[in-house]
């Protein structure tokens, strides 16, 4: 048995990767974070920024190429991918820090409607980029790129006693705003690249979709994440092996001394335990194993742990200039943190493999 992803896999992930390092650079990335000044007075958004078009030019440039359909049927005018198909993209997505919800709309919510027969009938304006999607899954409030979302489903376990999962769509908190009329603010968040936006009076439907198509729905989400954390853990690794390259320090690059050697090594070890999890997750939902859910949860735990390591040895390897808005580590250290949160956070899928387990 072959234990790797086949060449289509692979030239998928590479077209995918070549797109997103022409147009998804680091001033791309930056564009996405808001002017002016944070909560605090900081000037987060600081350094070389794109024209804000470039933004919305990547997301258009994916639906071109048809990567917003990845996880739609052929039927329904998507690529009929599988999750061991689209989990490599995802990663790619991670590494580029792409500014859009690539995740909850292409790997979650637009499965989920072509999975229930797109009862609001949205399932079109999603895969040709018109519309993106949200998703707050286990109750929470935050809406990740919440200015643009026009469509947002919630994802959790039934109310009532019922321990099965449901997913419903969300009525109301569309507007962006601070009046009780718009029900929406953006929120403060560590990565405001993201424009979290926290809803404030909202209201679901009954709910669309329940038991294991909605579960698969957050398993894809989980899954999603995951590979994003381990995406952004190699961006991170990889920038500080370059900056460790072309650093010098009494006529010596700092890459040469022992004990960034070691810090770039831990991180390289836990990527690399953590990565082959995902993909062996992304195999368990496509062929519909039993251990799925858990296996998933053990992914997103180890690429939680793994991005959050890497971000720590990438900032103390880069020293001061790491902590500057204007330097790129940021966008990406700052991502890390934040998904490490999402989805469950590594506490919360650790629970959930225990309880699985029965211990």
């Amino acid at each position: 048995m072959r234990f790797a992803f086949t060449d289509d896999q692979l030239a998928f992930r590479d077209a995918v990767a070549d797109l997103l390092a022409k147009e998804c650079p680091p001033e791309v990335v930056r564009a996405a974070w808001p002017d002016g000044t944070d909560a605090h007075g900081a000037r987060k958004g600081e350094g070389a920024r794109a024209d804000a078009d470039r933004v919305a030019k990547v997301w258009s440039d994916l639906a071109e190429m048809g990567v917003l359909g990845i996880g739609v049927s052929e039927a329904n005018g998507g690529l009929g991918m599988a999750e061991d198909d689209w989990v490599l993209l995802a990663e790619e997505t991670g590494y580029a820090a792409l500014p859009h919800p690539f995740v909850e709309t292409a790997c979650v919510v637009a499965p989920l409607l072509d999975d229930t027969d797109d009862p609001h009938g949205v399932l079109p304006a999603l895969l040709d980029g018109s519309r993106q999607a949200g998703a707050v899954p286990l109750t929470s409030a935050l809406v990740p790129w919440g200015d643009a979302v026009t469509y947002l489903v919630s994802l959790d376990r039934g109310r009532g006693g019922d321990a099965g999962w449901v997913a419903r769509r969300v009525e109301g908190g569309l507007a962006v705003g601070d009046t009780p009329e718009q029900r929406r603010t953006l929120a403060d968040a560590v990565d405001a690249g993201r424009r979290v936006v926290k809803l404030g009076a909202w209201q679901t439907d009954q709910g669309f979709a329940m038991g294991t198509v909605a579960e698969r729905a957050f398993d894809r989400g989980a899954l999603g994440t995951a590979a994003q954390l381990v995406g952004l853990g190699r961006r991170m690794l990889d920038q500080t092996v370059a900056y460790a390259a072309e650093r010098k320090q009494f006529g010596v690059a700092i890459g040469t001394q022992q004990a960034v050697k070691h810090h770039l090594a831990d991180a390289a070890m836990k990527l690399r335990f953590a990565a082959p999890v995902v993909y062996a997750a992304a195999w368990e939902l496509s062929t519909g194993a039993p251990t799925a859910s858990r296996t998933v949860s053990t992914a997103k735990a180890l690429a939680s742990d793994a991005a959050r390591f890497t971000a720590a040895q990438a900032l103390q390897c880069h020293g001061a200039i790491g902590y500057t808005v204007e330097y790129d580590l940021h966008l990406y250290l700052k991502r890390a943190e934040a998904l490490s949160r999402t989805w469950g956070d590594a506490p919360w899928h650790r629970r959930r493999v225990a309880s699985a387990l029965r211990i």
